[in-house]
């Protein structure tokens, strides 16, 4: 049975990182892993999608509309875009942080309230934190994507030790230990 996890954000947050590290673990437990890189306008903040997908037998790396097991989020505006990407019952593990898109930049629109709630709202499972907060707890605001990680990792199967052994395959040696201090502060949140 083939999972699908769509890992969504704003450009230059870390999502590709964050799709090798699943890419990774899963890969080394024995999984058919397709990822995709969906690049909107990363370079000017926009929104950017990967899809991870793994089972026995993955033949395309798309998800569309209802097929999502996993929403991960480095914003919740983002999160609440793709929520019809969800299964009814999926999980969403969200970064309660909020950056704002160029229509509340220019003052065209306001930032849209509740978001949390109306996830919820919709049938989602939603696995809200402040991602930001424990990132620049383990030395760095920019492990925000590890600390994803770590929250959605208490949805596998997969040993902490595991995870930490696919961090130390995909993260440059100096930024280890950082990156696992936030994986372990998210993953015990």
């Amino acid at each position: 049975m083939t999972k699908n996890i769509m890992i969504v954000g704003v450009g230059g947050q870390g999502s590709l990182l964050a799709s090798k590290l699943l890419g990774q673990i899963l890969l080394s437990a024995g999984y058919d892993v397709k990822v995709s890189e969906v690049h909107g306008m990363s370079q000017r903040g926009g929104s950017v999608v990967t899809y991870v997908r793994f089972g026995d037998k993955v033949y395309s790396p798309v998800i569309d509309k209802g097929e999502a097991d996993y929403i991960v989020s480095f914003e919740l505006l983002e999160a609440a875009r793709y929520v019809e990407y969800l299964k009814p019952e999926g999980h969403i593990v969200v970064n309660t942080q909020q950056i704002d898109p160029m229509p509340v930049i220019t003052g065209n629109a306001a930032y849209p309230k509740n978001l949390v709630e109306k996830m919820k709202a919709s049938g989602a499972q939603v696995d809200a934190f402040d991602a930001l907060k424990i990132a620049n707890e383990a030395g760095s605001s920019k492990a925000v994507n590890i600390a994803l990680m770590g929250k959605l990792s208490k949805r596998f199967e997969f040993t902490e030790e595991q995870w930490l052994d696919a961090l130390e395959k995909c993260v440059p040696e100096k930024f280890i230990e950082l990156n696992k201090k936030a994986f372990k502060l998210a993953r015990e949140a």
